[in-house]
């Protein structure tokens, strides 16, 4: 079996094309033909070893990529699934775990990870929902917040805050998001009640709109205390990227970390529904051979994508 991996973290360059022994599903387990797997940032944290305590010691090479869409090809015995040889599905991955990730032409994940395609999307659309859908869904669960509250997004126009943005709305919540002027248009699109210009002074602008501070914040961009302020006292704030803090005025600082989630079948089902129903929208930026990897890990480090760069796995 091909994958990309890398036998040493470093740059883009450490990625190459591996040959890895097939993988045959266990018990509660199935087997996918990878079609098309989407790049995220946390591939790149992977790729230059920024959480490499997470393989807990084990040896590469390592195989980066939480998203997948794709075609069953093997149910495990013994495994409780609907699912059967041939249907096409999605699926998330915690590609430190002793499976590996994503990005290889077949993967074996636990069934409860696996959920059929969205109706009406391709490959490429599909592999682009599940890890950024559900961080934005376990980050607003986190937050907990009654309809008719108030929520700021950064990052609204890139792929985790889009979907926050359209999430917080399917909640019933008052939706704030920051965007550059040229990405206005699509972050009304995804649902933002107000839109705010991003940059250093957005939390003085998220204050012009609410001035007592919204009840709580997504930080897509990672603004960390540069955002702090546009939160109300005692609210509610969710960073993504592991920051720690510190906050104040009792603001309550929750992390989000999908990997401990990526067997709820109940969230990933119903993020699966909500695009089958055009609440969400899957946004592809560009679909490039696997092979063009390195390159894609460089252009996702330069910002600015709106949407996923997705590889793909058919021709590897």
């Amino acid at each position: 079996m091909r994958a990309i991996g890398l036998s040493e973290f470093g740059g883009p360059e450490v990625l190459r094309v591996v040959e890895l022994p097939d993988q045959d599903p266990g018990v509660g387990e199935v087997r996918i033909r990878v079609h098309a797997v989407a790049v995220n940032p946390t591939d790149i944290m992977l790729r230059t070893g920024a959480a490499r305590a997470w393989f807990k010691g084990r040896p590469g090479p390592y195989v980066p990529g939480m998203d997948a869409a794709g075609i069953v090809e093997v149910i495990g015995p013994d495994t409780d699934t609907s699912l059967r040889p041939g249907d096409p599905m999605v699926a998330l991955v915690d590609a430190y775990g002793p499976r590996g990730g994503t990005y290889a032409e077949s993967i074996v994940v636990q069934a409860e990870s696996v959920v059929p395609i969205p109706s009406g999307a391709d490959f490429p659309a599909a592999s682009t929902l599940l890890m950024n859908a559900l961080t934005a869904r376990l980050a607003l669960d986190l937050l907990a917040l009654p309809a008719g509250s108030t929520v700021a997004v950064t990052g609204a126009a890139g792929a985790f805050g889009g979907y926050a943005v359209q999430l917080a709305k399917s909640d019933g919540l008052r939706v704030f998001a920051d965007a550059a002027a040229a990405d206005a248009q699509l972050v009304t699109e995804l649902g933002a009640d107000a839109i705010v210009l991003r940059g250093d002074d957005v939390a003085d602008r998220f204050r012009a709109l609410m001035p007592g501070g919204v009840d709580a914040l997504l930080d897509g961009a990672a603004l960390h205390t540069l955002i702090v302020p546009a939160i109300r006292d005692g609210g509610g704030l969710v960073g993504v990227r592991g920051w720690g803090g510190p906050v104040n005025r009792g603001i309550h600082l929750h992390k989000v970390l999908v990997t401990r989630a990526v067997t709820d079948h109940g969230r990933l089902l119903r993020l699966r529904d909500q695009a089958s129903a055009g609440e969400l929208m899957l946004r592809v930026a560009d679909v490039l051979p696997a092979d063009q990897a390195a390159w894609a890990h460089r252009r996702l480090a330069e910002g600015g994508l709106r949407g996923r760069l997705v590889l793909d796995f058919i021709t590897l």
